[in-house]
């Protein structure tokens, strides 16, 4: 196999950036876009010169020529669209969360196991260079032993309106979902462990669904503190704090630097000077997985994707 052909499920804000950003993949080209109106998956084509555009999904399952499938369709729906693909035997990037819980997740992931089909989550934060810069700073030694991780994420989303994807029950809406999913990711990839306790303060919109969470994970020898919310702009920034330094990222979840310090003192800072969103690197690293005829993912693991679902299970449980 010389080359990937991906197709695109959904014409969405997300599924618009992935296709904008893939400019920058090597070894790859998308071949096809479905959404549930021809009109759009036709508009979405020729905004990003894509060959073929479908109506509804099943033709983007079915069609020969697709080896991999990028899903931007909203949280309720990903295990079913995921589900649907990897059983056609198609690679699988699907946008985060993977799913809503983590039964969900645990059934795709045998899913994808039977029919030896390849399935990572897009957690996009994990392949950027500032992200990956900040993890060899902490592997080299120069933060010390990692003591606290602060991290949030949160935008304003206003006006409340109950039928609005971010809002809706039926949807799987709620702010940990929607941006959540970044702060229990980012302790994750530092800290590769479960908590043995969270503690969670939580807000809820007039439909019942969270609409601002800060939660305080404790762990062997190492204290995060987290939040997402739909009420207000938080700050978010990530810091990883040693006992001999610590690291600063701001809009950790779309990094595009990262500074060490000791003490006061910014000893070095990092920024990526990229030209892109960021979602060219997911879509590179599963490229070239599939290229490598790799049939699971060489990061952003079952594993990883487990962890993510598990740990919002738990905190989801307090509210």
């Amino acid at each position: 196999m010389k080359k990937i052909r991906w197709g695109i499920l959904s014409t969405g804000r997300i599924a618009n950036q992935f296709a904008a950003d893939f400019c920058a993949v090597r070894g790859a080209s998308v071949h096809a876009v479905a959404g549930r109106q021809l009109a759009a998956a036709e508009q979405f084509a020729h905004r990003h010169q894509i060959p073929n555009a479908y109506q509804g999904y099943e033709a983007l399952f079915s069609d020969p020529n697709i080896h991999a499938i990028y899903i931007g369709s909203p949280h309720s729906l990903h295990f079913e669209h995921a589900k649907r693909a990897l059983e056609a035997g198609k690679a699988v990037l699907c946008e985060k969360p993977l799913t809503i819980n983590f039964d969900e997740c645990s059934r795709l992931q045998k899913i994808a196991a039977d029919n030896n089909a390849y399935l990572m989550e897009a957690m996009w934060t994990y392949f950027l260079p500032a992200i990956k810069k900040a993890l060899a700073w902490v592997a080299d030694g120069r933060i010390g032993k990692i003591k606290h991780i602060k991290a949030d994420f949160g935008y304003p989303q206003r006006p409340y309106d109950a039928s609005r994807r971010e809002y809706d029950k039926s949807l799987a809406g709620g702010c940990l979902l929607e941006m959540g999913v970044y702060p229990v990711a980012i302790a994750w990839l530092f800290l590769r462990q479960d908590p043995e306790s969270i503690q969670v303060s939580s807000r809820l919109a007039p439909n019942g669904v969270e609409d601002d969470l800060s939660w305080i994970a404790k762990y062997r020898d190492c204290t995060a503190t987290l939040g997402t919310s739909f009420r207000c702009k938080l700050q978010n920034w990530a810091y990883i704090i040693g006992d001999e330094g610590y690291i600063a990222i701001p809009d950790f979840w779309r990094a595009r630097e990262c500074s060490f310090y000791v003490l006061d003192e910014r000893v070095e800072r990092f920024i990526d000077n990229r030209q892109t969103q960021g979602l060219c690197f997911e879509a590179q690293a599963v490229t070239d997985d599939l290229l490598q005829k790799k049939t699971s993912p060489s990061q952003v693991t079952a594993e990883d994707s487990l962890a993510f679902a598990r740990h919002m299970d738990w905190i989801r449980a307090q509210f």
